[in-house]
């Protein structure tokens, strides 16, 4: 077969030494952030039983499963979002936990749909969640963990906005307009698609509703009334200092049918990219997965690595940031440099020494020539390089940053000298 005849799949994605280490930078501050806020980390299986998904999900995730038989001949799908999944865990294990749990998780996910900017059909999710608080007050915590997330990655006030809704407002407005359960439903859904109808197919989906167009567009412009559970969430992020990261924004529905109450998601502020992160709440997913079994509230959101990825790179100060927490990291401390190859036994046993520890050493695995093996040194990015010659147990250590260099010697304290000079 010819070379590179082997592609990845459509909307799949390989990661490379510096696409892992953007991943890391993305998931460090992550658990960062999360572990600010008193949450802990929990995780799913990345298969599960399909009818998972069909049960309580709705909207169109049900045509976008990788969804197939396993050779047991059960009906199984790699997960398409993490809540259904989470759900399921706490049918059986929320008892053993005090109230309010507060639990994260980042996995990985698959959707079958087209890829585009900033969709691929496999992406990783960070999923937050609030479980057993009906107060809205659980709701803001979660919008404030979102801000300072964004904070985090070094996005200031004004590069991003959070747009808040509550279900209910359209729920009370479908009743009001004598619709049945499932004709609210297809309402809400309509309503999530409203700001990406481009032919008008909207108004012709809502004429057979018996409503309009204008007073849809009218009931999310001039709202009669904001929810109250929707007016304590602003007024606690007013406490927080962070109502200007806000705005309400009743177009916004989510398309999962098992929200129930306030819901959010985040945006570019010039809204040029699509929806970065999104929740809300969700209290009778887990009495639908249990048919009714366990009633339990619970308020989360998500955001994928992609996405927010797109983000960064695309605003200078957050892309900076990045930049300069990806330069910092490196892949080894020190860089060994044989001087002399007799003694590249004792170099061995340095190397061993100082990983044992702690220290992340590298060296050149074959001879090779001194400015061979010093260029290697300053493209490995270590902060030190030790040489190592006919002088030893007397070697030098060289800064590579700064170019200063000093004698030591490699003696039993050889290991803390080197943390010392690394820590500086």
């Amino acid at each position: 077969m010819a070379k590179g005849a082997f592609q990845t799949l459509p909307g799949f994605r390989d990661f490379r030494p510096e696409d892992c280490a953007v991943r890391n930078y993305l998931f460090r501050t992550f658990r960062e952030v999360a572990r600010r806020y008193g949450f802990v980390e929990y995780e799913t299986p990345i298969v599960e039983a399909t009818e998972l998904y069909m049960k309580k999900t709705g909207g169109e995730l049900g045509t976008q499963l990788f969804r197939f038989d396993d050779q047991g001949g059960r009906d199984v799908t790699l997960r398409p979002e993490v809540t259904a999944s989470l759900g399921r865990v706490l049918i059986d294990s929320q008892r053993a936990y005090q109230k309010p749990m507060r639990w994260f998780e980042i996995g990985q996910c698959f959707r079958y749909e087209a890829p585009q900017a900033g969709r691929t059909r496999e992406f990783y999710q960070f999923n937050v969640d609030l479980i057993g608080e009906a107060d809205p007050a659980a709701d803001a915590e979660l919008i404030a963990l979102t801000i300072e997330l964004m904070r985090e990655f070094g996005f200031k006030q004004g590069d991003f906005v959070i747009r808040l809704s509550d279900r209910r407002y359209w729920q009370n407005f479908a009743n009001s307009r004598g619709l049945d359960e499932d004709q609210a439903e297809e309402l809400l859904s309509i309503v999530d698609k409203l700001d990406r109808d481009k032919d008008g197919a909207s108004g012709l989906k809502l004429e057979k509703l018996g409503l309009s167009l204008e007073e849809v567009e009218d009931a999310i412009k001039s709202p009669s009334q904001l929810s109250e559970d929707l007016s304590t969430v602003l007024a606690n992020l007013e406490d927080r200092g962070m109502r200007e990261d806000v705005e309400v924004d009743l177009s916004i529905v989510r398309g999962l049918a098992y929200y129930t109450g306030v819901v959010f998601e985040v945006f570019d502020a010039k809204k040029k990219k699509r929806a970065v992160a999104g929740g809300g709440r969700y209290d009778t997913l887990v009495s639908a997965l249990s048919d009714g079994k366990v009633d339990l509230p619970a308020v989360g959101f998500a955001i994928g690595d992609v996405v927010i990825r797109n983000l960064i790179e695309d605003t200078p100060h957050a892309s900076a940031k990045m930049k300069a927490a990806l330069d910092s990291e490196t892949a080894c401390d020190v860089f060994i440099v044989v001087a002399d190859p007799d003694q590249q036994g004792r170099a061995l046993a340095l190397a061993t020494r100082l990983r044992a520890g702690g220290v992340a050493v590298s060296y050149s695995l074959a001879a090779a020539k001194f400015n061979k093996q010093f260029k290697a040194a300053q493209q490995s990015k270590a902060s030190l390089a030790l040489v190592i010659g006919n002088e030893f147990p007397e070697i030098s250590l060289k800064v590579l940053t700064t170019r200063e260099e000093v004698k030591l010697t490699a003696d039993d304290t050889i290991v803390e000298t080197i943390s010392k000079y690394l820590n500086q």
